[in-house]
């Protein structure tokens, strides 16, 4: 299971309902299985079908979690035209086994958002729920 902070929600699904009809992406910050923050990083391919997260919004995210004294969790995009399910294309180019995959899908009227869990290719959801803010 992960935990997403309702605001760092709110903020990735705006972020790729901002970049529709292009594919969105960002970074999740947080500890363990919580994501506390979202950065919203430059989709470099530009495109409705893939995306590559800009390698200098990476290294930012680096820094900033490091400052927080957090770590990088996973990344999060959207996908425009198809189910928040992973696609092969997102499955061979995962960079870390241990992150969270969280996929959000304008398929339908009504944004779906899952996470998921790839590691050697197999892919597992995971539930993700949705918490209060601790600053509210």
């Amino acid at each position: 299971m992960i935990t997403m902070d309702v605001v760092a929600y709110e903020k990735m699904v705006a972020s790729c309902l901002r970049k529709y009809p292009l594919e969105a992406c960002g970074i999740l910050l947080g500890t363990l299985h919580r994501v506390t923050r979202v950065e919203p990083a430059t989709n470099i391919e530009n495109s409705a079908r893939i995306y590559t997260i800009d390698p200098k919004a990476m290294l930012f995210a680096d820094r900033l979690a490091e400052e927080l004294k957090a770590e990088i969790i996973g990344v999060y995009h959207s996908h425009t035209h198809s189910e928040a399910f992973p696609s092969p294309t997102d499955v061979s180019q995962v960079p870390d086994p241990t992150w969270y995959y969280v996929l959000v899908s304008f398929k339908r009227a009504i944004p779906e958002v899952r996470a998921y869990e790839i590691v050697d290719g197999k892919i597992t959801e995971t539930p993700l729920v949705v918490e209060s803010s601790k600053s509210q």
